[in-house]
């Protein structure tokens, strides 16, 4: 299975750090944030990884290489400018190919797994989602989690417990089909996907940090010290 790692994002949250560095290459611990995801998807197997990349591009290309220096290959998806989510996988597509591919956010911090997805099978033209409890900058949730599927999320907390979508998922190409290239979110079609009855999910318990400004990088790097 090839993965594909976001680091297009101009992390205009994160300023003034990313006024000259991408988000991506933020460092969290020893290492940017980019060479976790990296090393975590090639401990699990993955050897096969397209980065996109928009904002200072050639930052994050000379930092990718070839990815032969982590024993990968790594082929950089270039934006003109920002296609968000959707936008940029859809341009990455001739890249990822024709089989469901893992999907992750480049300013996450989370040692999943991701040897357990590789075996997943998303349903056919959407995808598999993994959720995390919600953040305390986002405590509505994303969406809610029964029997494996993703649902919208409760009108009341008391119609049911929320989660939030962590950046991690396997997607099937399918839900791009068609789709014209330029910006495009993701929502929308992760919320098509809901009423198709096509979009899976599972629950990590595990670390799960969203680094998206500079208090929360401080933060998760003060535990990493």
């Amino acid at each position: 299975m090839k993965a594909m790692i976001l680091a297009a994002g101009k992390g205009e949250r994160m300023r003034p750090l990313t006024l000259s560095t991408p988000k991506p290459l933020l460092q969290v611990g020893v290492r940017p944030l980019l060479e976790h995801h990296i090393l975590n998807l090639r401990d699990a197997g993955v050897t096969d990884i397209v980065v996109n990349a928009a904002w200072l591009a050639e930052q994050i290309v000379d930092f990718c290489g070839d990815g032969s220096r982590w024993g990968v290959r790594i082929q950089v998806s270039r934006e003109e400018v920002p296609l968000e989510t959707a936008g940029g996988i859809i341009q990455a597509l001739p890249l990822l190919g024709d089989s469901p591919f893992l999907l992750v956010n480049g300013d996450i911090y989370c040692p999943y797994p991701f040897a357990e997805l590789l075996s997943v099978d998303p349903p056919v033209g959407g995808a598999h989602l993994v959720l995390v409890d919600n953040p305390e900058h986002n405590p509505q949730g994303d969406f809610s989690l029964e029997g494996g599927q993703v649902r919208q999320p409760a009108t009341s907390v008391l119609d049911g417990q929320t989660l939030t979508y962590s950046g991690i998922g396997v997607y099937s190409p399918a839900l791009f089909a068609g789709l014209d290239p330029g910006s495009r979110p993701l929502k929308p079609l992760l919320d098509q996907a809901i009423s198709q009855r096509c979009l899976s999910g599972s629950h990590w318990q595990g670390a799960w940090h969203d680094i998206g400004t500079p208090e929360r990088l401080a933060a998760i790097n003060a535990t990493l010290t």
